[in-house]
């Protein structure tokens, strides 16, 4: 009976896939961009390695008809070289406007590497100290007990305040300002004595941003274009929501197919949730987080921010809370264990935008993918690329049968399913 279910779910899905790509091909939208761009693997034959890229491709597509989607950018990264540039669905479903490689998309708490790199960059240059406490710059953190006096750089960088997760992001939500909401963070309640835990944070977090504006002696996008964007040559990379809003191409923020309304409060906390790129300038990015660039990020700088510094609870929960071990926390980098081999990288969800990077360090081989829903089943991608690469023949990943189809009936909330406005990667 369990095998007939499961027959039966696939051959639905088969219909499903028949049914929304006869809409589209009919309608005249293409659903994947396949015109070639100068540099870019955006086509099959374009694409080698130990990946099998074609099955990549059907896979995606699959996954990008699904009602719960509306558009994905997805580039791979084998053994340091770029090898996979693919985008599926719309950006804009209002006009019909498909993603594109240019089309930009927010990165939500993916920023926090580049606080983090930004972070390691100066303690290499000895221009911080990230073992100086918090309170020794003029920042507007205040928390429990005075603990900003005590708990240092690196912590805070390590989500070691102590404060319970997400600590007044719904205030945030609700427009009042970041600075004057650090300052009450001082009554704010505790998960755990300050720089004994790992609780996530976003508000607390953004406080970098106040650190590293004085050791720079220029505000943090600044600082990040500057020294690390532009010498990257990631042109589309930004940040605030006019850097998204005033791109020529950009997606829009959907749930279920309806569309949302974009919100500046995750913006107004650039050091972490403040960045916007296309997806070729995330795989760039991703690129010199490898080791592809050490003009612009150091062997000693990436070592110093990936280094975990504090064990994390699941970053997930599910199929891929099970398979998943060993999770700890750098300089606004997270790291844990899959199937006998160590990963990087970090998330991103706010309303409408998720984003996901995720790379092993020793074959130099990532993936990044961002989407314009709420629909957490693209974290699944990574997973499903690493099995490829390993040769792992038992990966059923991006499987889909086993998440049923959207119902009026409500979620479970889990992380696959959260559409929390908050950036909770």
């Amino acid at each position: 009976m369990q095998r007939l279910s499961k027959a039966v779910i696939a051959i639905a899905a088969l219909g499903l896939v028949g049914w929304f790509g006869f809409r589209f091909l009919s309608s005249g939208t293409r659903l994947i961009y396949d015109a070639q761009i100068d540099g870019l693997p955006d086509t099959p034959k374009e694409w080698r390695g130990r990946i099998d890229y074609r099955k990549l491709d059907r896979q995606l597509v699959i996954l990008s008809l699904r009602p719960e989607m509306a558009g994905l950018a997805v580039a791979v990264v084998e053994d340091g070289d770029v090898r996979f540039v693919r985008t599926y669905g719309l950006a804009d479903r209002s006009t019909g406007a498909r993603v594109t490689p240019d089309t930009v998309f927010r990165w939500a708490s993916l920023s926090k590497t580049a606080t983090g790199i930004m972070a390691a960059s100066l303690a290499e240059e000895g221009v911080v100290d990230l073992e100086r406490p918090i309170a020794s710059w003029k920042t507007s953190l205040r928390l429990p007990g005075g603990a900003e006096t005590k708990l240092t750089f690196a912590q805070l960088l390590s989500h070691q305040t102590g404060l319970t997760k997400y600590a007044y992001d719904e205030k945030l939500e609700g427009g009042e300002n970041p600075g004057a909401l650090r300052r009450k963070l001082a009554v704010a309640p505790l998960q755990c004595p300050p720089g004994t835990c790992h609780t996530y944070q976003n508000i607390a977090f953004d406080a970098a941003s106040e650190i590293l504006e004085q050791a720079a002696g220029k505000p943090l996008f600044k600082s990040v274009q500057t020294r690390l964007f532009r010498p990257l040559a990631m042109k589309s990379a930004s940040y605030g929501m006019a850097g998204l809003t005033g791109s020529k191409s950009w997606a829009r923020p959907y749930s279920l197919g309806e569309s949302l309304e974009v919100k500046e409060a995750y913006w107004r906390v650039p050091a972490a949730a403040g960045v916007n790129s296309n997806i070729v300038d995330l795989v760039r990015w991703m690129q010199a987080m490898i080791g592809g660039r050490p003009d612009v990020l150091s062997d000693p700088v990436l070592q110093r921010a990936q280094r975990p510094r504090t064990v994390t609870p699941e970053m997930y929960s599910g199929k891929l809370a099970d398979a998943l071990t060993n999770h700890r926390y750098g300089l606004g980098l997270r790291s844990f264990s899959y199937a006998g081999r160590h990963l990087v990288g970090h998330s991103g969800a706010v309303s409408g935008y998720r984003a996901t990077m995720i790379f092993d360090p020793a074959s130099r081989t990532g993936i990044v993918a961002m989407w314009n829903s709420n629909w957490g089943a693209p974290f699944r991608i990574p997973f499903a690329v690493f099995d490829s690469y390993n040769k792992r023949q038992d990966s059923s990943w991006l499987d889909l049968t086993d998440i049923p189809l959207p119902s009026t009936e409500p979620a479970p909330d889990t992380d696959e399913n959260r559409t929390t406005k908050a950036p909770r990667k």
